[in-house]
C-alpha cells in the first residue's frame, strides 16, 4: 500500500511540474517526417534584436523627431540580400501605451552569420504623406512578411493600420531600403468588394533554386496564405494584385480552422513564407491558445505557438496534414514578459542562408529572436 502511495504521489508531482512550466515541449522524434520540427535557438544570441532608445528619426507623419524604437521591436520579416541575412522588424515608439495605440515603423537589420546584427538608424517603411497615409495614419506599417522573385525584386506584404482596419497590403524593391507602395493586395478584386474588409498576415509560396528561396509559381499564377482567424487562399498574376479564392456561397475559402482543445483553438494566423517541399507544401503558422476548456491545457491560455501545416503542392488549397502540436512555444524569460506576458513566438521570417534555415519571430510583442534549422541533421537531409 506505501509502495502505490509513492507511484501516485510521484505522477502527481509530474502532473504538477509540467503544469507549472505551462508549455509542454515534443522532441522531433514525436512529429511526422513532413514537419521541419527541430528547431534550436542559438545559444547566447537572443534576442538578436531589442528596443533602442537613441535612434531618433523625423516623422513626416508628425512633423517632428521620434524614438522611433524606443519601446519594442518585434514581429520581423526576412530575406536575403547582397550575401547577408536582412530583417526588417516592426518597431513602436513611445507616443504611447498599451498593444496597437503606438506608431509602427520598420526597420532594417543586417548579419553576416544570421545571428549577430547591425542595424540601419532610420525605418524604412513608415507612415507619411504619400498615397496611403489614410490607411497607415496613425497606427502605422505593421508586421511584414517577405519574398523574392528569382530575378531579385522584393515583394513585401504588410498590415496598414489606421487604427479602424487593418488592411494586407503590398510593396515592392529592389534593395529593401527604398519602397514602392501599392496599397491594399484585395483591393481590385471583385470591383473593391473586399478593400474594407479585415485582412493581415500573408504567407507567399515559395521553392528553393539553386539554394535560393525565391517565390514560386503554379499553374501559372503565384499564390499565398493569408488570414488570422482562418486561412485563405489567394492568387495573383502580377504579386501586386491579389484575388482571394471564394466558397460557393461566396465566401473566403477556409483551408484551414481553429481547432477547439488544440494550441490553435483561437487563431490560426499565416507565418513566414510558406516553402514547397518534397513532401508538399509546407505552411508555419502562429496559433493562438484560446483560454478555459475551449483551449488546449497544456500551453498557455492566449499564448501564440508555432504550428505547421502540409498542403497539396498541385492544389494549394487542399490540406494534407497538420501537427497537433506545437514545434516551437515560448521558452525564455523574453519570450514570456513585454507587451504580451501569456507568451509569444510569433513566427516571420524565414530564409534559407548557408545550407540552413534561420526563423525569426517576435518575442511578446516586444523582442526579436532566432531559431535554426539544419536539414542536414534531419530527415536524410530532405529540404
Amino acid at each position: 500500500m506505501k509502495r502505490n502511495f509513492l507511484n501516485i504521489a510521484c505522477i502527481l508531482m509530474a502532473v504538477a511540474f509540467i503544469s507549472s512550466c505551462g508549455e509542454k515541449k515534443q522532441t522531433s522524434q514525436e512529429f511526422p517526417n513532413w514537419a521541419w520540427a527541430d528547431f534550436q535557438r542559438p545559444a547566447g544570441v537572443n534576442p538578436v534584436i531589442s528596443p533602442d532608445t537613441t535612434t531618433f528619426f523625423y516623422c513626416p507623419m508628425r512633423q517632428d523627431s521620434v524614438a522611433w524604437e524606443a519601446s519594442d521591436t518585434f514581429n520581423p520579416a526576412a530575406t536575403i540580400y547582397d550575401g547577408k541575412v536582412v530583417v526588417l522588424y516592426r518597431a513602436e515608439d513611445n507616443s504611447a501605451v498599451g498593444i496597437g495605440s503606438r506608431t509602427s515603423r520598420l526597420g532594417y537589420a543586417y548579419s553576416e552569420d544570421g545571428l549577430n546584427f547591425k542595424r540601419m538608424s532610420a525605418p524604412v517603411l513608415y507612415p507619411g504623406d504619400d498615397s496611403q497615409k489614410e490607411l497607415e495614419c496613425p497606427g502605422g506599417c505593421e508586421d511584414p512578411r517577405i519574398a523574392m522573385t528569382d530575378d531579385g525584386l522584393y515583394v513585401m506584404l504588410y498590415t496598414q493600420w489606421n487604427r479602424k482596419k487593418a488592411r494586407l497590403a503590398v510593396a515592392t524593391s529592389r534593395d529593401l531600403q527604398t519602397w514602392e507602395k501599392y496599397g491594399p493586395a484585395f483591393a481590385k478584386a471583385y470591383d473593391g468588394r473586399f478593400f474594407d474588409e479585415f485582412s493581415k498576415s500573408a504567407s507567399i509560396i515559395t521553392k528553393l533554386v539553386d539554394g535560393k528561396q525565391v517565390i514560386a509559381k503554379i499553374d501559372g499564377r503565384y499564390w499565398m496564405y493569408w488570414g488570422e482567424k482562418f486561412v485563405n487562399v489567394a492568387t495573383s498574376t502580377d504579386l501586386v494584385n491579389w484575388e482571394p479564392m471564394l466558397d460557393e456561397n461566396g465566401d473566403f475559402l477556409k483551408v484551414m480552422t481553429t481547432r477547439e482543445g488544440k494550441f490553435d483553438s483561437d487563431l490560426t494566423e499565416c507565418g513566414p513564407p510558406a516553402v514547397m517541399t518534397d513532401k508538399g507544401i509546407l505552411l508555419m503558422y502562429n496559433g493562438k491558445n484560446k483560454a478555459g476548456a475551449e483551449g488546449d491545457t497544456l500551453y498557455t491560455a492566449n499564448s501564440y505557438c508555432a504550428g505547421q501545416a502540409l498542403f497539396d503542392t498541385n492544389d494549394p488549397t487542399k490540406l494534407i496534414d497538420r501537427l497537433d502540436k506545437p514545434f516551437y512555444v515560448p521558452e525564455s524569460d523574453f519570450e514570456k514578459s513585454g507587451q504580451y506576458p501569456a507568451g509569444t513566438v510569433f513566427i516571420e521570417g524565414l530564409v534559407y542562408y548557408k545550407d540552413k534555415w534561420y526563423l525569426y519571430y517576435g518575442c511578446a510583442d516586444s523582442r526579436v529572436a532566432v531559431a535554426v534549422y539544419d536539414p542536414a541533421k534531419v530527415n536524410g537531409g530532405n529540404k
